[in-house]
């Protein structure tokens, strides 16, 4: 027998098989497809079983077994773990900033990330983007324009309170 004529024949059932043991429609799929990666990679030996299709079962069985087993050992390194230290929420000024970063334009948004979250030079904007140097230049002064625009007042010094 054919190694393709084999994979027609017995996927779905193999799919339904693993689908079953893990509940997972997406990690049922990576089982099956390393058991016939592992297959076709001993397809000799294997076509020559009785029952190769017995075979990629136990090959699905022990995947999903150690699938089981790494969940439980990482659940446990978890569990002994203390908790992660609480984050403080994002600062006022944060969220205007990034409300108003959501209204610009994309190529404005990206420059602007890219120059000053990154520290990019617009040569090497232009370079990613695929843009004109000038026009880098225009998408950060217009990004830069429609923040000071959408912002306005709004930012808060820090350590300062705004009135209500």
């Amino acid at each position: 027998m054919e190694f393709d004529d084999f994979y027609r024949d017995t996927a779905r059932r193999l799919a339904r098989y693993a689908y079953g043991l893990t509940g997972d429609p997406g990690e049922a799929q990576d089982l099956v497809q390393e058991a016939y990666a592992r297959a076709w990679q001993r397809w000799r030996r294997v076509s020559a079983y009785e029952d190769p299709e017995a075979w990629l079962r136990l090959v699905v069985n022990r995947l999903s077994a150690d699938r089981w087993r790494r969940i439980f050992v990482r659940r446990a390194r978890a569990e002994a773990e203390p908790p992660p230290a609480p984050v403080d929420p994002p600062s006022e000024n944060l969220v205007l900033l990034v409300r108003a970063m959501r209204e610009l334009p994309d190529a404005q948004r990206r420059a602007l990330a890219l120059h000053y979250l990154l520290d990019r030079s617009i040569a090497e904007i232009a370079v990613e983007t695929g843009a004109a140097q000038g026009t880098v230049k225009s998408w950060l002064s217009r990004g830069r324009s429609a923040l000071a625009a959408a912002l306005g007042d709004t930012i808060v010094p820090e350590g300062a309170r705004r009135a209500r």
